[in-house]
């Protein structure tokens, strides 16, 4: 048997505490209805008695407490909701614990923003990492030392996984059963949920916000010229006398700024705004490219799939049938 431990989190998505014990709860089905034995002994653990979750009408009663766990072979960290610094303060009891579970040989997975309260433990420093797309610049401005995945849905390093937004945790449900069972087992349950099993990118459910949460007035200026003329020509020595720095040092501060040099940042707006377009309107693809400012639809196709993982006709044709 394998003793997965699924951590009972204050302020955590209950409904990923609950998923991910249906998962395993579901492959012990599958296997005795093949006359097999099942697999997985799935357990709460917590560090209270009753646990708040933080969401309304909700409560959850651990199986047992951390103090009297044994060693797991697996360890799932949900994730968190609501404030983080107030959900990372209020699990602290469960960082030394999980640092013990490791070091004595259990796998880790974190769960969407679980992340967090993993890379508050140390153990993904210099390790590969995924989270939310959403909080990714939260997630580097708080761990540095961490090699956050900017789009990943699944990461795994030296026995510690981590998924992508929201839902994605199914996908690393997925990968764990395959890694534990067989890729039969884990397809089967892919169909029983009718869940992607070959998704492995966030890219495509990306928002493009802009990072602003900088402190270089300069640059910020810089990024709202774009964000407003993003259909011009726009050139990097164009953008660097507009806001008064050589061209040198205005790569350099917009690069450290943003994550992004200056050309990448410039094709994410566009970007950004097709995906809008095509959300929102009939409007077919060609129109859609020279609105946003390109004129070569063979460069319009490779930009909008090297940012959203999908064809520009892909998308479209999916946000189409969603507003059919």
């Amino acid at each position: 048997m394998k003793k997965v431990y699924i951590l009972a989190l204050e302020q955590a998505v209950v409904q990923a505490i609950a998923g991910s014990q249906y998962c395993f709860q579901t492959v012990n089905m599958f296997l005795t209805q093949k006359g097999a034995n099942p697999l997985f002994e799935i357990q709460l653990v917590g560090a209270k008695t009753k646990v708040d979750p933080g969401s309304p009408g909700f409560s959850i009663q651990p199986d047992l407490l951390i103090e009297n766990s044994e060693l797991a072979d697996l360890v799932i960290i949900p994730p968190l909701f609501g404030d983080l610094d107030y959900s990372i303060q209020t699990n602290q009891a469960f960082i030394p614990w999980i640092l013990d579970q490791q070091q004595k040989g259990a796998e880790i997975a974190s769960l969407c923003l679980g992340a967090f309260l993993l890379a508050e433990t140390g153990l993904v420093d210099g390790k590969k990492c995924s989270t939310h797309w959403g909080f990714i610049q939260d997630f580097k401005n708080r761990y540095p030392e961490v090699l956050i995945q900017d789009g990943a849905i699944i990461t795994e390093e030296a026995g510690i996984y981590s998924s992508g937004g929201a839902n994605s945790y199914w996908n690393l449900l997925l990968h764990i059963v395959e890694k534990y069972v067989d890729r039969e087992t884990a397809i089967l349950l892919s169909k029983y949920f009718a869940i992607d099993i070959g998704r492995n990118d966030q890219s495509a459910f990306t928002i493009f916000n802009g990072q602003i949460e900088h402190p270089d007035e300069e640059i910020r200026k810089a990024q709202l010229i774009i964000e407003k003329r993003y259909p011009e020509k726009l050139t990097v020595e164009e953008l660097a006398q507009e806001v008064s720095l050589g061209r040198r040092s205005f790569e350099r501060r917009f690069k450290k700024a943003t994550n992004n040099t200056v050309l990448e940042y410039i094709h994410r707006v566009k970007i950004e705004a097709a995906k809008k377009k095509f959300e929102s309107s009939g409007k077919n693809i060609n129109e859609v490219m020279w609105e946003i400012g390109y004129t070569d639809p063979k460069a319009f196709r490779v930009a909008f799939k090297k940012v959203t993982g999908t064809s520009p006709k892909s998308y479209k044709e999916k946000y189409n049938k969603a507003r059919a």
